[in-house]
């Protein structure tokens, strides 16, 4: 199992894994409001197993409280200089809710950095609450509660079509819970009914908002299947 290292330009204290094959496709995983890295490493693993090379990127810890002063493209800019740093120049980018929202972010503002998305569960308008969402199932240690309001003030400062667009020509992959309530199943249908000839809905049945972790062969398995990697 590979260690968490923290990447540290400008004394932002970004935590990332970087695991599995060099050879394989590459999938950049962003974790949920509030969260940290560690949950998504069952998920990770699995992946890992098939061969894929996996980089987990939480979210940064700011030095100072006017370094917390950010929006959903400086975010986005942590994973691209995470990304950089471990000379990545090129991957799926996925995460889980706000994650994703990120992540789609990310394919907006660095489009030839991003050959998909990768959304587990599509945010809303509204803010979705991680850190209270199914909380005997959230593992131990994967809350990052200090990064919560810095998440949520990112988001804030941010005009939705910034983050929620999907950028032009790029695949999307949604995996959604059937029972997620905080990123509903009508979040993802809405997602491909505006881009139907790029955006896929694979359902997770009896997934709740944390279907990454509860359900994570069913989580993995239409990776691999729409990466199509053997």
């Amino acid at each position: 199992m590979a260690d968490t290292q923290i990447f540290e330009p400008d004394g932002r204290a970004i935590p990332f894994v970087d695991e599995g094959t060099h050879s394989g496709p590459a999938v950049v995983l962003i974790p949920g409001r509030g969260l940290n890295i560690s949950y998504l490493g069952p998920l990770a693993h699995a992946l890992t197993d098939e061969d894929f090379r996996i980089v987990r990127i939480g979210p940064r810890h700011p030095s100072s409280a006017a370094d917390a002063a950010v929006s959903m493209h400086d975010l986005a800019q942590d994973v691209v200089d995470v990304m950089d740093h471990i000379g990545l120049g090129h991957a799926w980018v996925g995460g889980h809710a706000f994650g994703g929202s990120v992540a789609r972010t990310v394919s907006l503002d660095h489009g030839s950095r991003v050959g998909g998305v990768l959304l587990l569960g599509v945010e809303g308008a509204e803010q979705t609450d991680e850190l209270n969402a199914d909380g005997a199932q959230i593992p131990e240690g994967a809350r990052d509660v200090e990064v919560d309001a810095m998440q949520r003030a990112a988001q804030d400062a941010t005009p939705d079509v910034e983050w929620s667009t999907l950028a032009p020509a790029v695949p999307v992959l949604v995996i959604q819970g059937t029972e997620d309530t905080l990123t509903p199943v009508a979040n993802g249908e809405r997602l491909q009914a505006s881009a139907p000839d790029r955006v896929s809905v694979v359902a997770v049945e009896g997934g709740g908002h944390l279907f990454p972790v509860t359900h994570v062969g069913a989580t993995s398995w239409p990776i691999e299947d729409y990466l199509d990697w053997d």
